[in-house]
């Protein structure tokens, strides 16, 4: 059995009062047409789908194949495996490796920091399988970890086959995987996530910039990767932060340079325009407390261990109701950390989040008199 509890947010006394003058927010339009096979459009903090055209279908993915690759090579700085200045012997696959280059010379010694900003700034196929080879041995191999990470993130509708998104029978994803793929980088690498926003780098004399046009058009776009070939047309995922909230487009299958640009700066604009994210809670503030029985504390604060957000239609968050289902008879002991409640949060008839309130304290199981006193009390109830 529950006891529910209505929390109020302290803007709703705003939103009381627009009510009574008779305001109320409008409608969200639909979102642009942008002429790609397929985008999805998401808020980054709460992963809110915001838009989307086809966003499960699978496509070839070209270069933003190596948003994965980048991936795997962050998680092998980050676990020690390898160093940004280790340096890697360039093979003569590696150097032959035909379409967009950094232009590595065979035989030579290049920094991982070096090809990261190849791959990541100039697009070097020849960086991508050179990282790929010093980190698995072989490309085909690298390409199995590759997929590995993708399971392990949810990514379940792609399959990599290389390194690079050279077009390969197969190998391909989905606007939504490579969404989560793009979140995942900027939560769990935020150093080098910044590098996405590299206009140019030069090596070995030869400066290239970086083919995302958005990073000289809009100031809040900070990454992430364009790709392109005959097969899957021209892509583009990005990311721009304006204020607080942060959005992910990921946009396939357009025809040109331009419309891929134009497409994607549609939708992070339509975002923007139309949604808004909120920090609901911080992690470890509290949110209620709850009565456990038989404890050595009578109550036990209870809060979220991480920053809760929402993402709402702009103008509509005054008008959210929150309720707490809580367990009538809580016993001790209750550690910290454990869920001890659930919060609901719902616009009108539609429930937006769900999220457990967990005890902020450890709260042990009481003396010999306040178990007693509690089990007489209980018993009464």
């Amino acid at each position: 059995m529950f006891q529910r509890l209505t929390v109020l947010f302290a803007s709703l006394v705003v939103f009381f009062a627009a009510a009574a003058l008779g305001a109320a927010p409008l409608a969200t339009p639909a979102p642009p047409i942008i002429g790609a096979k397929s985008y999805l459009l998401i808020d980054s903090h709460t992963g809110r789908e915001l838009a989307s055209l086809n966003p499960d279908e699978a496509l070839a993915p070209a270069s933003l194949t190596k948003l994965m690759t980048t991936y795997v090579v962050f998680s092998a700085i980050k676990q020690g495996q390898i160093r940004l200045e280790d340096e890697v012997a360039i093979s003569e696959k590696a150097w032959r490796t035909e379409g967009s280059r950094m232009f590595i010379e065979v035989g030579s010694r290049v920094s991982i920091k070096d090809l990261l900003m190849g791959m990541i700034v100039q697009s070097g196929n020849d960086a991508s399988v050179a990282l790929a080879e010093h980190i698995a041995g072989t490309e085909s191999v690298f390409a199995e970890l590759m997929n590995q990470y993708a399971a392990a993130l949810g990514m379940h509708s792609s399959h990599f086959l290389n390194a690079t998104g050279l077009p390969a029978e197969g190998h391909s994803t989905t606007a939504r995987d490579l969404t989560t793929l793009a979140r995942a980088i900027i939560l769990e690498f935020p150093d080098y996530y910044s590098w996405h926003a590299i206009k140019d780098f030069t090596y070995n004399d030869i400066t290239q910039a970086n083919r995302n046009s958005l990073l000289w058009r809009d100031p809040s776009v900070d990454g992430l990767k364009t790709g392109h070939t005959e097969d899957a047309g021209y892509c583009l995922v990005a990311s721009a932060q304006r204020d607080k909230m942060r959005i992910i487009s990921t946009v396939l299958g357009t025809s040109s340079e331009r419309a891929r640009s134009d497409g994607s700066q549609a939708l992070l604009n339509y975002g923007f325009r139309f949604f808004e994210t909120r920090l609901l809670f911080k992690a470890g503030e509290e949110v209620a407390t709850a009565r456990v029985w038989k404890s050595a504390k009578e109550n036990s604060r209870l809060g979220v261990l991480q920053d809760l957000y929402i993402t709402v239609r702009r103008g509509a968050y005054d008008q959210l109701e929150s309720t707490l289902d809580i367990p009538a008879v809580i016993e001790a002991p209750v550690a910290a950390g454990q869920a001890v409640a659930e919060l609901n949060v719902r616009l009108g008839e539609d429930q937006l989040l769900s999220a457990p309130l967990r005890a902020l304290d450890d709260n042990p199981t009481g003396s010999l008199w306040q178990r007693a006193r509690d089990s007489v009390s209980l018993w009464f109830e």
